[in-house]
């Protein structure tokens, strides 16, 4: 989900989304591009990320498949601003993120799904949870009611707007979460392992779900059937940089190593 705002209460302003030129930009043009970033956690020299650079434009729908510990949560992470790089450059919907306040001004419209639901779902119900985030934009009370609901019955949910969050399970906890960052009407989601602990069932509720979805997202998985279902292009990272998907190349074994110049995935 978004980065979580600052829990104000509810009014009656209309909607107000306009701080900053949130509009889509046109198809040649990028959502979020990232130029030569590197990024170390405090008190080590190894680089997570280093020069690292990514281009994700309008329409993209790009696959992340690389082994534990080679940076992609860190990029997400990047991305919403909530890691520092040490050098480089990052444009969010054609706007230079150089400030907190920036981050902050951006947020509603980059959608980012942790990888633990329990993160991002915090409100006693359902319904409570998805519009939050709208409240939080301006909505009304109302407004945001009937913006969440929407997205609960467009996702399948709408039986469990008054259910209680922290009693559902992994799966359905997951698809909530996922109803909370679409009300923010995000123009990209970020979704780090959305597979992780879920059912055969909810797994191919999500495939549906995302493949009927007219948004921009990049998804980490360790799921080559998953992102081979959802995705148009799969990357990977090495050595803190992105391998596009003509560096790689995708076989059905799931871990990474070497071959000549270029890693590849067996699965």
């Amino acid at each position: 989900m978004m980065t979580t705002p600052t829990k104000t209460q509810p009014n009656t302003a209309q909607p107000n989304t306009t701080i900053i030129d949130s509009t889509p930009p046109a198809d040649t043009a990028s959502i979020i591009k990232l130029t030569n970033i590197s990024f170390a956690y405090p008190g080590s020299e190894n680089k997570v990320l280093n020069c690292l650079n990514l281009d994700i434009k309008q329409g993209d729908r790009i696959g992340m498949m690389a082994p534990n510990g080679s940076g992609k949560t860190t990029l997400l992470h990047t991305i919403m601003g909530l890691c520092k790089p040490e050098t480089g450059c990052i444009e969010v919907l054609g706007n230079p993120m150089e400030t907190e306040k920036d981050f902050t001004r951006i947020r509603s419209r980059v959608g980012l799904l942790f990888q633990d639901s329990d993160d991002q779902l915090f409100c006693p119900t359902v319904l409570d949870d998805v519009a939050f985030g709208p409240l939080n934009l301006g909505y009304s009370r109302q407004q945001a009611i009937d913006v969440s609901r929407k997205i609960l019955k467009n996702l399948g949910l709408e039986e469990f707007e008054q259910s209680v969050t922290h009693r559902l399970s992994g799966g359905q906890k997951r698809l909530v979460a996922l109803a909370a960052v679409l009300a923010m009407s995000p123009a990209i989601l970020l979704l780090d392992e959305p597979t992780a602990g879920l059912d055969a069932a909810v797994k191919k509720k999500l495939i549906h779900i995302l493949n009927h979805l007219d948004i921009t997202y990049f998804v980490i998985s360790h799921e080559f059937d998953f992102l081979n279902a959802v995705t148009d292009k799969v990357y990977s990272m090495d050595k803190g940089k992105i391998l596009t998907d003509d560096e790689i190349h995708v076989h059905r074994h799931e871990h990474i190593h070497k071959h000549g110049k270029h890693p590849h995935i067996h699965k």
